[in-house]
């Protein structure tokens, strides 16, 4: 017999063993405390997540960081992306409590900082450092619920958590606009600090219930750092392409060389791994791929969508922070209303197919509407471009997790969640590098074809107090102009993005769902 290949050396951890399929029995009492503690997780993450997006133009002029602003939402996903198949791994050997208390400190810690900040880059730097904490907050709370409950009843919690997603999703905007209009920007930092610390020692207490389950694990190491070198790459390519440098410079094409060099070696890699973060067998599977590639392209044009619409509605609209996070709610609120529905469908019709379908129709048709709004657009009229593209998402985001789960082997379920979640992340940050990356490109362009050759500054264009430069009515009308134009056509690319998912979608195979548990 040939001598199995080579592999790095392995961290591992021998438990006692007990059956790997059955639960232990959790009484309603301990399933509610640990249930509350990874709640309160969630609602930290997502707290970050959607209180951060309102307070992108006013940080972005404080620190004059314009043309490197979509790095304050992609710094984060980078590292919470790539951080979340690990702290999986580690999780399996050294136990979920043992993974999510220092997750919840190195976020704590990384959000005082991201407060204290006093440049752009150190900002960036620092909200990395903060998405390695979010990325074990995730993928831990995923975990546990796992742990705790079983499958035919783990729908009904995670309603539970995904209630709390769309609460914060809801009000995070609100929360994030108010207080860069009437305290500051560095607030919405400070906010994540009682939160954190009633986290830790909630989780502290509620999952030391838990126990390790599985027998041995090996954490394949050289798989990450080659996962992050490749996400790394990407987002680079994309946010300096058109802006820093050509996209047919050397820089960029050598960026693009490299990932895919990165990407070969990763493919490598995982295959000959004992214990892949990604396994390779899923993706023979048709169902499977199509499946994480729909989840991928509607969650880029989801986060695309997010990080343009509070700058439109400041930047073209004219209203302050506090208004735009306002504006966002019907966006986010029909999102909620969409998962919902999706559930309940997927339930009854015992298919998800059609379910998918018919929402990623629905968001690129929304899309397709936004790219027709400008600054005199009535506020009814964008409440309901607003509502079909969050309806639409909503619809399908949960019913593309079902279809992945549904599709995937039992011994493959927790690895396929694993990898729709890890290119759920990736497509948010695909998303949002790539909005920021064509709106700066198409501005700075479109203002030199319109004859400005002045730097704008964006506090004046925001008619911000304390702005470094006063534009006459003329100069801010032209960048106004320039920026309406980069709004549509990112906008475009969001339903370009929607269009390809139905084309996905339509090719994949209508799985009945299995009524037992995997």
């Amino acid at each position: 017999m040939d001598a199995p290949p080579p592999t790095l050396p392995a961290q591992s951890a021998t438990i006692e063993p007990a059956d790997a399929d059955a639960l232990p029995a959790f009484s309603h009492q301990q399933i509610v405390q640990v249930l509350t503690g990874i709640l309160l997780c969630i609602l930290l993450a997502a707290i970050d997540q959607t209180v951060v997006v309102p307070a992108v133009p006013a940080i972005a002029a404080d620190l004059n960081g314009f043309g490197h602003l979509s790095w304050i939402v992609s710094a984060y996903l980078l590292t919470s992306t790539s951080s979340a198949p690990v702290y999986g791994k580690l999780s399996d050997i050294y136990g979920r409590r043992a993974l999510l208390l220092p997750a919840i400190v190195v976020f704590v810690i990384a959000s005082i900082l991201c407060a204290l900040s006093q440049s752009l880059f150190q900002l960036i730097v620092f909200r990395a450092l903060q998405g390695l904490g979010g990325g074990g907050l995730m993928a831990m709370a995923q975990a546990a619920i796992a742990d705790v409950v079983a499958p035919r009843e783990r729908g009904k919690y995670q309603g539970y958590m995904a209630g709390t997603w769309g609460v914060a999703s809801i009000f995070g905007p609100i929360l994030g606009g108010w207080m860069t209009d009437y305290l500051s920007w560095h607030w919405i930092f400070w906010i994540n600090v009682p939160i954190g610390i009633a986290a830790f020692f909630l989780s502290s207490r509620a999952l030391k219930l838990l126990k390790v389950r599985r027998t041995t694990a090996r954490v394949d190491y050289l798989g990450a750092a080659l996962l992050t070198g490749f996400i790394t790459t990407c987002l680079l390519m994309m946010s300096w392409g058109g802006v820093e440098y050509s996209w047919v410079s050397p820089e960029i094409t050598g960026m693009g060389g490299l990932a895919l060099a990165l990407l070969a070696a990763l493919i490598w890699q995982e295959r000959r791994y004992i214990d892949p973060l990604l396994p390779p067998r899923l993706f023979t599977n048709s169902v499977f791929s199509l499946g994480v590639m729909i989840a991928f392209l509607a969650t880029a044009g989801m986060l695309g969508g997010t990080f343009l619409l509070p700058l439109f509605f400041q930047l073209i609209g004219g209203v302050d922070a506090s208004a735009s996070g306002t504006m966002i709610v019907p966006f986010l609120g029909f999102n909620v209303v969409g998962a919902y529905v999706s559930g309940q469908l997927a339930r009854r019709l015992g298919r998800a197919k059609g379910i998918v379908l018919g929402g990623l129709a629905a968001s690129c048709v929304g899309f397709l509407l936004l790219a027709t709004a400008t600054g005199h657009t009535p506020g009814p009229v964008l409440v309901l471009y607003m509502a079909v593209v969050g309806l639409g998402i909503g619809l399908c985001m949960p019913s593309s997790l079902v279809i992945v789960q549904n599709a995937a082997e039992r011994r493959d379920v927790g690895a396929a969640t694993g990898a729709l979640l890890f290119l759920r992340s990736m497509g948010g940050a695909f998303g949002s590098t790539l909005a920021g990356a064509l709106l700066t490109g198409h501005f700075t362009q479109r203002l030199a074809e319109l004859g400005v050759t002045q730097s704008i500054d964006l506090g004046a264009l925001r008619g911000a107090e304390g702005a470094t430069l006063v534009l006459d009515e003329a100069t801010r009308t032209l960048a106004r102009t320039a920026l309406s134009g980069g709004f549509h056509l990112t906008f475009l690319v969001c339903a370009g993005l929607s269009a390809i998912a139905v084309l996905a979608c339509l090719f994949m195979r209508d799985l009945p769902l299995q009524s037992g548990a995997k």
